[in-house]
């Protein structure tokens, strides 16, 4: 830990939290997962799930640092007349989250290529034709209701989707996808395999032969077990952040 890091580890709150964020965000950028300026991690930080770091307003996700992000209140009425405010939009979808799903510890929201492909479908179910698909059996919700940008209304329509702890991700419809976790390593793991997922079952039908689906039994016992497979999240999300550290990132400060 170099000097700055040393000193902002000490004077700013959830430090850990914070470094592990935003090497999520720069993670993701590098994976070509986010669009531009328009999407949002966040990271609840109090026991009620209520407080919650988040990407600071218009900023590209390979240039977030740990410092910068910022500390919201999910039940502060006047968050958005603040100096620094967040993106509205970002606002209303995880600040309605994080009021109402408080098992919802991390979100993480964007407009992937292979999810909102999926999103964009009449159909947007993802059906289990290998693992990585398997996982996300019975643990999604459709959103088949888009109203436009996720303002206030808009985020609380989209929060009341999540009320089940058992859903891991939300598919929406004519938008993109969200994921939420018990922590940003558990939440960015998700979002890896689902866009992978989303990939798979994209190209597999470009293909236009039948598909190979797995029975609901076989598929449920995977998701189980992948569920159940020790530390898998946690060691890819360390080797992730070890290179980043490797390579001299400015991440963590």
């Amino acid at each position: 830990m170099d000097g700055t890091a040393a000193r902002n580890a000490a004077n700013i709150t959830h430090w850990t939290e914070r470094c592990d964020l935003a090497a999520a965000f720069r993670w993701t950028a590098r994976l070509d997962l986010h669009e531009a300026v328009a999407n949002h991690f966040s990271l609840a930080v109090s026991e009620d799930g209520s407080e919650f770091l988040m990407n600071p307003n218009q900023r590209h996700f390979s240039r977030i640092r740990a410092s910068e992000l910022l500390h919201l209140d999910a039940n502060d009425p006047e968050a958005m007349e603040k100096p620094g405010a967040p993106d509205p939009t970002a606002w209303g979808l995880h600040g309605a989250i994080h009021r109402h799903c408080p098992h919802a510890r991390c979100v993480m929201h964007v407009h992937s290529i292979f999810a909102t492909v999926l999103a964009s479908l009449e159909d947007s179910r993802l059906p289990p034709i290998d693992q990585n698909c398997a996982t996300f059996f019975d643990r999604y919700v459709i959103d088949e209701g888009y109203g436009g940008l996720a303002f206030e209304s808009e985020g609380e329509r989209c929060a009341a989707l999540l009320s089940d702890p058992k859903v891991k991700v939300m598919i929406m419809g004519n938008h993109g996808v969200l994921v939420i976790g018990d922590t940003v390593a558990d939440t960015f793991n998700r979002l890896y395999y689902f866009e992978r997922a989303a990939e798979t079952y994209i190209r597999a039908l470009q293909t236009g032969q039948p598909l190979r689906v797995l029975s609901d039994e076989v598929a449920e016992k995977t998701a189980r077990e992948l569920e159940d497979y020790p530390g898998q999240a946690d060691a890819h999300f360390g080797e992730l952040r070890a290179v980043l550290d490797h390579e001299g990132s400015d991440y963590a400060s």
